[in-house]
């Protein structure tokens, strides 16, 4: 007899609420849940594909150790038992051991109530993860701004009148550092009731499709676009921030004089929208309407994307729509990570290339490879890697590929052998999704209304199995008790979860959320950023002086020349989520998706057609991939999914096997990246493009 379960997909920020029917431990179908309190009824394909996880047969069960080039499966006391002997032995060397958080690991909260005591027992100082990848610029901002790395404000979509999107898709994502399931039903209801979407972006995304208005944006060039949009709100004298009224510190006078410097020509040449539409969108968002501006991963994986990212906050403030029903607001979750987490940190440390940021003790994803590779006792020489595909997702993947190969240990923490895990000298895998529970930790507080879900499991671990937690909690007790450490007893994520709820404004129990399957609604969110502010003076601190001397160095690179080619940016597919869903073959089924977007004029230039081998190379490599013509990407602009390069040796995912593709970040740069935050700069990088046969006939 089967059963119907009410579930979050934990697959992507959205978190929308599923229906699971299974019998047994077979799983007959996943929908949308049409009473779930977020999500109603929404659901997209990377949902419907959990039970493709959940059941593939390359999936692995049990430890695996690398013997003599080949994996062998062993127990788990033995694999816990020769990690914490090797990784001890090296640390007697000296050797210094490294982590890498991969993107999963933000979607099991069970793993955040453990990965600091096997930080600490590793004894590792700084992170790596996949934050410097795309997200980092939001923190630093968020921290100089608002005193907390993540006290973030999203758009109220729901009440909003006028949205500019900037370089985010969330069609294809249902949002991106801003929880929005059923995203493009809400964009029609805004437009229902008389609202407006405007999109900027190169490429004609599934989100600009849905809008009112399209502007073309060249790669890496939004921060003239955005100091137009706020220079014309403070020349047309449209700035007000009475709303924030006492809340600004004196630092906003500062940015008026900072942005009159700009000349709105020199501007509007440089990212190729016209003055006009500048001043249209300036008008807009300051008019007498609820309005938001939203920017995402297009304006944060370039070199000035910290800049963008406050810029993107001045120019809400500017405009009145901070802290405003239906423009930017900051969410008040269940379960209240502000208040109960510190405010996290913004420094500087010590790398192979001199001082960079480390935000949240996290140093770039660009100096990783290089500190494998350094000669000298700093050298990283183990390395776990915690839910994560870092040879796919971080620049020049070559280069990272040859540097695990330099380390004395390697640990992954997956269920498969991927690219980056095939490295190792051991994986560890957890068990399925629907084996372990689900609660939104870190996307709550992301989200467009107040709320709480909790969803337990639905299938028992089956013999031999851990969940992710479990793993990690037993491996550092065993670093920790051969290394003569005091052992701590294991608390439960269920038990932390529970105190983290009772401890938040809201007070609800586990058990409360726990008998609401459809979640608990909390109501729409309400401005409140005089009380959630982190700041020592309790204000907000509008003009940080990096962000004031960053705006200069860009004001100094509007006169250099653009070099003569074609700029490379990323892209994703509603039916893709990084790397780690291609092994599914209901998302992987239907035409090949990894082709390069070419627009018509430079496909004809360079003598390509559909279906062609083409020739991609940047400064650091070349891939070969077939050419796809369309002019939903502007001229000069070429465009590479991101999450593909199943053709490595080794790789054990049979389906993704199927369609390799090759990885975009084969052929991004570690030499490029944003110098406030240290993220790594995946969009506008410049390649040449030819026919592959071409090339092949001139050696």
């Amino acid at each position: 007899m089967s059963t119907i379960h009410a579930r979050t997909c934990h697959i992507c920020e959205a978190n929308c609420g599923v229906l699971v029917e299974v019998e047994g431990r077979e799983i007959l179908s996943i929908k949308g849940n049409p009473d779930h309190v977020l999500s109603r009824g929404h659901i997209c394909p990377k949902a419907i594909a959990i039970a493709d996880l959940q059941d593939d047969p390359d999936r692995l069960h049990r430890p695996v150790k690398k013997v003599d080039g080949h994996w062998q499966e062993i127990g788990w006391q033995q694999a816990f038992s020769e990690i914490a002997a090797r990784l001890l032995d090296l640390k007697g060397q000296g050797a210094k051991p490294a982590m890498y958080m991969g993107n999963p690991s933000a979607h099991d909260y069970g793993i955040s109530t453990q990965i600091s005591t096997l930080r600490h027992a590793i004894g590792v100082k700084n992170l790596f993860s996949a934050s410097t990848l795309d997200q980092i610029p939001h923190h630093v901002v968020q921290y100089h701004m608002y005193g907390h790395v993540s006290l973030a404000a999203v758009p109220d979509i729901d009440r909003c009148q006028y949205l500019v999107i900037i370089g985010g898709n969330p069609a294809a994502s249902n949002g991106s550092i801003w929880t929005v399931p059923d995203f493009k039903r809400r964009v029609k209801e805004m437009q229902a009731r008389g609202g407006r979407l405007v999109v900027v972006d190169p490429r004609r995304t599934e989100t600009a499709k849905l809008a009112d208005a399209h502007h073309f944006v060249k790669p890496g060039t939004d921060t003239a676009l955005l100091i137009g949009i706020l220079k014309n709100i403070f020349d047309a004298g449209l700035a007000d921030t009475s709303r924030l009224d006492g809340i600004l510190d004196d630092s906003w006078s500062a940015i008026e004089p900072a942005i009159a410097r700009f000349d709105m020509n020199q501007l509007s040449a440089h990212c190729g929208i016209s003055v006009e539409a500048m001043q249209d969108m300036a008008a807009q968002l300051a008019a007498d309407q609820p309005a938001a501006l939203y920017g995402r991963m297009g304006v944060s994986v370039c070199e000035y994307g910290t800049l963008n990212q406050w810029l993107i906050q001045v120019i809400n403030i500017a405009a009145g729509n901070l802290d405003r029903v239906g423009g930017t607001m900051v969410p008040e979750p269940a379960l209240d990570t502000i208040n109960l987490v510190g405010r996290g940190s913004v420094r500087t440390a010590d790398t192979v290339r001199g001082p960079m940021p480390s935000v949240m003790s996290e140093l770039p994803m660009v100096t990783l490879a290089d500190e494998m590779l350094r000669d000298d006792e700093e050298r990283i020489r183990s390395l776990f890697v915690v839910t994560g595909n870092p040879v796919l997702s971080s620049p020049d993947g070559a280069k990272l590929d040859r540097a695990l190969e330099t380390l004395d240990l390697m640990v992954s923490f997956d269920m498969y052998v991927t690219e980056t895990s095939r490295h190792a000298d051991y994986i560890l895998p957890p068990c399925g999704p629907l084996e372990k529970d689900h609660y939104p930790f870190f996307f709550g507080p992301l989200a467009i209304r107040n709320y709480a879900s909790y969803s337990p499991a639905i299938l028992p671990l089956q013999d031999g199995e851990k969940t992710d937690w479990e793993i990690i909690a037993e491996l550092a007790r065993e670093i920790l008790a051969q290394d003569g450490q005091d052992v701590p007893n294991i608390r439960e994520p269920r038990d932390v979860l529970d105190g983290m709820l009772q401890a938040s404004p809201a007070g609800l129990t586990l058990a409360e959320v726990e008998a609401a399957p459809n979640g608990i609604d909390l109501g729409p969110l309400r401005p409140c950023m005089a009380e959630r502010l982190r700041t020592e003076d309790r204000t907000i601190h509008c003009a940080h002086p990096d962000f004031l001397a960053e705006l200069q160095r860009f004001a100094a690179s509007l006169d250099d020349e653009q070099a003569d080619s074609l700029r490379l940016i990323g892209r994703r597919h509603v039916r893709q989520n990084n790397s780690w869903l291609h092994n599914s073959k209901r998302l992987l089924k239907g035409p090949d998706r990894c082709t390069l977007m070419i627009h018509p004029d430079d496909a004809r230039a360079r003598g390509l057609a559909d279906g062609v081998m083409a020739s991609v190379t940047s400064r650091v490599n070349s891939v070969e991939i077939p050419v796809e013509i369309s002019d939903d990407v502007m001229p000069g602009v070429v465009s590479i999914p991101h999450g593909f390069g199943h053709g490595r040796s080794g790789v054990g995912l049979s389906v993704a096997r199927e369609k390799p593709g090759v990885s975009l970040n084969d052929l991004t740069d570690t030499e490029r990246f944003d110098p406030l935050s240290g993220n790594a700069v995946l969009n506008a990088v410049p390649v040449t493009v030819a026919k592959a046969e071409e090339l092949v006939a001139a050696e």
